[in-house]
């Protein structure tokens, strides 16, 4: 079986964490070996022999739709991730003169990917009721990561990103310097954790997520790391706020972020 947590890799510190916390889940489960896999993230997600992952809320209703069964999500204790519930930040350069989202119509966005809840989709229907004609970047640069994202609007090599909550909390505690160069201009509108994720054969998800919990109450250095309470059941259709997100966006002419 293949388990891997792949969305919070970063800073070290979740990183050890996150790994430490599925390793001892997997043995909570009588599993003793785990399989690693290093294939693209959506080979991963529909990998048959998966056991346990995480995705993105916006390809789990898109892509992975049907393919997968979810296990949870998780209830943080962050700045910005309360309960079961996160959001993304809008960031610009602190020195940047913008105190207000509509100033920024002609500049440079970067996004993380163009399939991502965070970095896309909830920064896509924030910026809707402000785009003319289709339109409120001048340009839109793809980044591959957060981090990257943040390192972009740090150096000016971009205007405004949309970063999630989450990952913006780790960093600001475990590498501050990170995002010293930014601060938040705006939150765009809430939407549910990152769910965890298993495929149509094995383990029932009851069971998964009971061995998540016991673990994370067994080790409360993980929990504290990680900012996670609990593991909270959830369903397909919780995500579906996402695609009404993209279709009030297209509804307002602003089917794709430019």
């Amino acid at each position: 079986m293949i388990a891997e947590l792949p969305m919070y890799v970063a800073p070290a510190e979740v990183l050890q964490a996150s790994e430490h916390w599925l390793n001892q889940t997997l043995r909570g489960l009588g599993i003793s070996q785990r399989q690693r896999d290093d294939e693209p993230l959506e080979q991963l997600w529909l990998n048959p022999r998966l056991l346990l992952s995480q995705t993105c809320g916006y390809p789990l209703v898109t892509r992975l739709k049907d393919q997968v069964r979810v296990v949870g999500r998780p209830c943080f204790d962050l700045p910005d991730a309360q309960g079961g519930q996160h959001c993304s930040l809008l960031v610009v350069h602190r020195l940047a003169p913008w105190q207000a989202l509509a100033e920024l119509q002609g500049s440079h966005g970067v996004i993380n990917s163009e399939d991502s809840n965070s970095g896309m989709n909830l920064l896509r229907h924030a910026l809707a009721p402000l785009a003319r004609q289709g339109r409120f970047f001048s340009r839109v640069s793809v980044s591959g990561s957060h981090r990257e994202s943040l390192r972009r609007v740090a150096a000016g090599q971009a205007d405004l990103a949309a970063i999630d909550s989450v990952t913006f909390a780790y960093l600001k505690r475990f590498a501050p310097d990170t995002v010293a160069q930014v601060r938040v201009l705006g939150r765009t509108a809430p939407s549910p954790t990152l769910p965890y994720i298993t495929s149509h054969h094995g383990i029932p998800v009851d069971q998964l997520r009971d061995a998540l919990n016991i673990s994370l109450t067994a080790n409360p250095e993980v929990a504290q790391t990680l900012g996670i309470v609990s593991v909270v059941p959830a369903r397909l259709q919780d995500y579906r706020v996402l695609q009404d997100y993209e279709a009030q966006a297209v509804q307002l002419g602003f089917g794709r972020l430019d």
